[in-house]
């Protein structure tokens, strides 16, 4: 049973390892390992919600892919989150592209009459590439020392934009930026 579906932006391979060696490293002190137990793929969430036609966003989203070039990014911060997920994540520097690239992926799903959570509104959304969830209380302190241990800033581009149903992860559709062939 779907738990729900997620727009994402998806990373290139040189940045998707940077990010990759974080969850290893997580995973291997035995801190977190569900993003790699749902097979996930280092991403940034562009639009969630518990339900929907897939059908309906597969224009939307090949439509943007289409038209937009890949996005650099900088995942330049760790960060959490405020709810009992106990998430971690990289934040990216937040940029122009990528703050448009998203209200613009809102706008076009707005004109198709869906519902934009409040997360993912515009004025409201923060963009993020988690690297563990469900992590103990007691062991925060020890992954974000963890992760402190990168060497960020990381660069590269946002290449990809897929959409996907979880948990586990199973991709639905995804498209190259810049290019109307699927990926």
């Amino acid at each position: 049973m779907s738990q729900g579906y997620a727009i994402e932006l998806y990373f290139d391979p040189a940045l998707e390892n940077q990010v990759l060696k974080a969850w290893n490293v997580l995973a291997r002190r035995q801190i977190s390992t569900h993003l790699i137990e749902i097979e996930s793929r280092p991403h940034i969430t562009l639009f969630s919600t518990p339900f929907i036609d897939p059908a309906k966003l597969e224009s939307i989203v090949k439509s943007l892919a289409a038209k937009l070039e890949p996005l650099p990014l900088t995942l330049s911060s760790i960060g959490t989150l405020p709810n009992d997920n106990n998430v971690l994540f990289l934040a990216p520097t937040p940029s122009i592209s990528l703050l448009q690239f998203q209200s613009q992926l809102c706008d076009a799903m707005k004109k198709e009459g869906i519902e934009i959570g409040e997360e993912f509104r515009a004025d409201s959304w923060i963009p993020y590439c988690s690297v563990a969830q469900d992590v103990p209380k007691t062991r925060m302190a020890e992954a974000f020392c963890v992760l402190r241990d990168l060497k960020l800033p990381v660069s590269g581009y946002a290449m990809d934009i897929g959409l996907v149903e979880f948990s586990p992860v199973r991709e639905l559709f995804s498209f190259v930026m810049g290019n109307s062939v699927e990926a």
